[in-house]
C-alpha cells in the first residue's frame, strides 16, 4: 500500500483542521438542540471480482463519554461535502446516490460496554430530515426491495447510550445491503472483529462506506452498473469498504483496510481475504483516508510491517 499522497496532503490537512474546529463548535450547539439532530474470520479472489479495477428515544441509563467531532475526525476528512455530525459519528452524505459517502467513528474501550448497554430493540429506522427532501432516502424506498437497511456506523459500536445507538438508525447512515450471507453474515462478522480490536487498544478510528466498482461485460467493455430501489432511486452499492486505524496502547498505529462485495458470502470465508490496499480504496471511492495520520507511527499495514 502506498501511504504517500503527494503535494495535495498539506492542502487537505489544512482544510481538515478548519473543518474540525468548525464541527467541534457546531457540536456544542447541537448538544443543546432537541433529539431530532440525532436517532477469527479475517475470502478468496473469487469473492473479489473487481480485482485491479475492480423512533422514540429511550433515556439512557448508561453513562460514557460522548465523542467530539473534532476527535472523531482527528486524522483528516475524506471529503468536505454534505457533512453531518452526530453524538458518536460523523458522515458525509451523497445526495446523488442517497447513500452515505463515508462514515467515521472513534471507538475506545469505555465506549464498548460488554453488559448493560443500549438495546437496539428500542431503536427504529428514521428519515434524516436534515437532508433536503429532493435528495433524502425514505423508509418506503427499502420496503419490499429485498435489501437490508445496512448500517455504516454499526449500531453495536454505540451501546454506551441509547441515544447514540438510536442515531445510527438514521437513513443517512444506511445503505442497501444483501441480507442473508452479507449484512447478517460476513459484514456482521467484520463489525464484531472491529469491536474486538477496539476493546484492546487505546483508540480505534473507523471509516466505512459504499463503493460502485467497474466490471467488464461480455462485449469486452468496462461499465459501472448498479441497481436502484424505491421512488427515490436509492443506489445499491456493488461493494463496501471499511478502513480501521488502530492506535495501540504503546502509541503506535496499525492500518487495516477491507473491501467486501455486496453479495452472499459463505460463513467460512475468512476476513483476511478481503484485505485491500488503501490506495486502491481511495482511488475507487475518490477519498483521502487518514491523510493526517503521522506515517512514522504506522508500523503495520494489513498485517505487514511498513517499509
Amino acid at each position: 500500500m502506498n501511504m504517500c499522497r503527494g503535494n495535495i496532503l498539506p492542502i487537505i490537512s489544512a482544510c481538515s483542521i478548519g473543518i474540525g474546529a468548525y464541527l467541534g463548535a457546531k457540536y456544542e450547539r447541537l448538544k443543546a438542540r432537541p433529539s431530532d439532530e440525532m436517532q477469527d474470520h479475517i475470502g478468496s479472489d473469487s469473492y473479489f471480482p473487481w480485482s485491479i479495477q475492480a423512533a422514540t428515544l429511550i433515556p439512557s441509563s448508561v453513562s460514557a463519554p460522548v465523542s467530539n467531532p473534532a476527535e472523531i475526525m482527528r486524522y483528516g476528512f475524506p471529503s468536505l461535502d454534505n457533512v453531518r455530525t452526530f453524538d458518536s459519528f460523523v458522515l458525509a452524505y451523497d445526495r446523488r446516490t442517497r447513500n452515505p459517502h463515508w462514515v467515521f467513528e472513534h471507538l475506545t474501550p469505555d465506549k464498548l460496554p460488554s453488559k448493560h448497554g443500549a438495546d437496539r430493540k428500542y431503536s427504529n429506522f428514521f428519515e434524516d430530515l436534515k437532508i433536503h427532501d429532493k435528495f433524502r432516502s425514505l423508509l418506503k424506498d427499502y420496503k419490499y426491495s429485498g435489501y437490508d437497511r445496512g448500517h455504516m456506523a454499526a449500531a453495536g459500536n454505540h451501546r454506551h447510550s441509547q441515544q447514540a445507538m438510536d442515531q445510527t438508525f438514521t437513513l443517512s447512515n444506511i445503505s442497501p445491503q444483501v441480507g442473508e450471507g452479507f449484512n447478517r453474515g460476513i459484514w456482521n462478522n467484520l463489525e464484531k472483529y472491529v469491536r474486538s480490536i477496539a476493546r484492546k487498544n487505546r483508540n480505534t478510528y473507523v471509516c466505512t462506506g459504499p463503493l460502485y466498482l467497474p466490471r467488464k461485460e461480455a462485449d469486452g467493455k468496462t461499465y459501472v452498473k448498479y441497481e436502484v430501489i424505491g421512488q427515490s432511486n436509492v443506489a445499491v452499492p456493488t461493494h463496501f469498504f471499511k478502513v480501521v486505524a488502530i492506535e495501540t496502547n504503546a502509541g503506535e498505529f496499525e492500518i487495516l483496510s477491507f473491501v467486501l462485495p455486496n453479495q452472499p458470502i459463505q460463513d467460512d470465508v475468512p476476513l483476511k481475504n478481503f484485505l485491500t490496499p488503501l490506495d486502491a480504496i481511495e482511488r475507487s471511492a475518490g477519498l483521502l483516508l487518514f491523510d493526517k495520520l503521522p506515517l512514522d507511527k504506522v508500523k503495520l499495514i494489513n498485517h505487514q510491517r511498513r517499509r
